[in-house]
């Protein structure tokens, strides 16, 4: 009987089984199921995504085969660029100008604690100081499919909180990506150190970021710039019909994404943040460059209204644009519709047409879904490992709240205020004791005289800083001389103002989302975790071996609970604040807005 042989110059086509296809389709709907109830109670589906891959992968049930586990790890991928990419779109420069070394300090604070409080396993697992190395390594990182997902899902990508966030975790992820050079070149050189393993990552990463910003600047700018004028002394010729295209964007924001994804990998530094230049250098290309497409496609204005239903929402930056560089056409066109208008072909807009659908529903449930394959479930419940895991992921859980103090603003004038009446109060006592009455009851006298008036204005300051913003209003209609002389007087106690805003309690909800938000370690976490004990560097022999370390176990317990109380954290945290608005709206509450400053864009 003749032998089968395999085909090598093709690959034989045979018909899935219908147990491969019923586990296939049950793993796809139901990602997508647990995605949508969870988005609508905590929002973060994503967690759920997590739970269903440890279940069908092989912690859990093992129904997907191994084969089938890679291919949904590489698909994964490409969601976590495109993730990366979609947060880079929505980056706001004008946010992102004015808050720079806020997050430069959000970032070093993100990866300096989790290090430092690493060291602690020292005690806590008789680890090594290279040991201890390696897990503040991993647990310096931050999820950035975790982190941009929540702010889309949220609506915070486009605020001052969602680039401050998005910021600090990219930089967070580039220091990640460069341990994990440093933790591979550790586990093949046992313990060998080398200047250049952390130096080449480091120096790309920097050389990437100045690079990209200059080729806009003196690339990109003078050419769109010879292309408008093309454009305008020859309407409706072949350039111009080109640069129309929705076809010609997508070509071209996919050539920027993929030229700068693989030029960053083969220079050896994170092809994530490759991806998030590319689509921050889009956006700025759509908010700060000057472009015509107002004035050529003004004719078609009504031809385009049939899609504003489906790209009304995520054009954020589009307004600003149409203000900042097409003002006298907004001024006769009405720019906030204009501004959804398609034609318009922002990265936003591009993504959205030809992305978003296969990210939402395949790509991106598939990327966590992956994370869900790399958590050893069984291994993890032993007595000491629970114990010890659950005690550095306390320690990891404040080594990122720690962030959000950053955003904790407290006001200088109440030390000063408190200080004077101290002041006033010491001064009184010796005075007194001297005998002199004259100070005694001129201050009486004052406290009297200003007992009658401070009373008035600390009323209505308090009221005018409930309805603050409606006084001025209400003053400019009263067009009458008598009120406005009667209001000159309170004017000249009126000075002390902040006095109200002293006792009024400030809001934590901005430096509690950032620091529960900044918790999801995710991908990164998980790489460098892996690599550390595939290397033998969790090892207690210093080898690999085949079962987990004890240390690998105890860094997983951390990644895994950090990744999902940290969307479960900033979820709950997003519920409350939009209660707190839509009461503030519907006027049940006199509250000022939870978020403040930082949830304008």
């Amino acid at each position: 009987m003749a032998s089968l042989s395999t085909p090598t110059s093709f690959l034989p086509y045979h018909e899935p089984g219908i147990v491969k296809i019923l586990i296939q389709t049950s793993l796809l709907l139901a990602l997508n199921i647990v995605n949508t109830i969870f988005d609508r109670l905590i929002f973060c589906g994503l967690l759920g995504q997590v739970f269903i891959g440890v279940a069908w992968g092989t912690p859990g049930a093992k129904w997907l085969s191994v084969e089938t586990e890679h291919v949904i790890v590489q698909l994964g991928y490409l969601g976590l660029i495109l993730l990366v990419y979609e947060g880079g779109l929505e980056t706001n420069f004008r946010s992102l100008k004015a808050n720079i070394f806020l997050s430069v300090a959000v970032a070093a604070t993100g990866i300096g604690f989790p290090m430092a409080l690493s060291f602690t396993l020292q005690s806590l697992s008789n680890a090594t100081p290279l040991q201890a190395f390696a897990a503040g390594a991993a647990l310096c990182s931050t999820s950035l499919g975790t982190t941009f997902t929540v702010l889309s899902t949220s609506g915070l990508s486009s605020t001052r909180l969602g680039t401050v966030l998005s910021s600090a975790a990219m930089m967070d992820d580039v220091v990640g990506l460069v341990m994990v050079q440093v933790i591979s070149n550790l586990g093949e050189s046992a313990g060998g150190f080398k200047a250049t393993t952390v130096v080449r990552p480091l120096a790309v990463s920097v050389g990437l970021a100045i690079a990209v910003p200059l080729l806009c600047r003196f690339g990109a700018l003078p050419l769109t710039r010879l292309l408008n004028g093309m454009r305008i002394s020859k309407a409706g010729g072949v350039v111009d019909r080109v640069c129309r295209g929705m076809h010609t964007a997508f070509v071209l924001h996919t050539l920027i994404l993929l030229g700068l994804v693989t030029g960053a990998t083969y220079a050896g530094t994170s092809n994530l943040f490759a991806a998030y230049l590319a689509g921050a250098s889009i956006s700025w290309w759509d908010s700060e460059v000057p472009h015509v497409e107002t004035v050529v496609e003004s004719p078609s204005s009504s031809v385009s209204q049939p899609d504003n239903s489906v790209t009304a929402d995520p054009p954020i930056k589009s307004p600003a644009r149409d203000q900042a560089t097409r003002s006298p056409v907004g001024a006769e066109n009405t720019t906030s519709p204009k501004g959804h208008d398609p034609t318009t072909l922002t990265g936003t807009e591009v993504f959205h047409t030809y992305y978003k659908t296969a990210l939402q529903r395949i790509l991106k449930p598939f990327f966590f879904a992956s994370i869900g394959f790399a958590i050893p479930i069984t291994d993890m419940f032993k007595g000491p490992v629970i114990w010890r895991g659950i005690v550095y992921t306390i320690l990891m859980l404040f080594a990122k709240l720690v962030t959000g103090v950053w955003l904790v603003r407290l006001d200088i004038s109440w030390p000063r205020v408190h200080a004077a009446k101290v002041l006033w109060s010491i001064l009184r006592i010796p005075a007194s004791c001297m005998g002199l009455s004259i100070l005694k009851g001129s201050s009486k006298g004052g406290s009297k005289g200003k007992s009658k008036s401070v009373p008035a204005t600390t009323t209505t300051t308090a009221q005018e800083g409930i309805d603050l913003s409606q006084q001025p209003a209400l003053q400019e209609t009263s067009t009458g001389l008598p009120p406005t002389s009667e209001t000159n007087s309170p004017a000249k106690f009126s000075v002390p103002a902040p006095t109200p805003k002293i006792n009024k309690p400030l809001s934590l909800y901005p430096a509690a989302m950032l620091g529960t938000a900044m918790t999801a370690r995710g991908e990164i976490g998980f790489l460098i975790a892996s690599l550390a004990e595939t290397t033998g560097l969790f090892s207690p022999s210093g080898e690999p071996s085949s079962e987990s370390s004890e240390i690998y176990l105890v860094v997983t317990w951390a990644i895994v609970l950090c990744t999902v109380i940290g969307p479960l954290g900033i979820g709950t945290l997003v519920k409350r604040v939009r209660r707190l608005q839509e009461e503030r709206r519907a006027g049940k509450s006199d509250r000022s807005d939870p978020l403040g400053i930082w949830g304008v864009s």
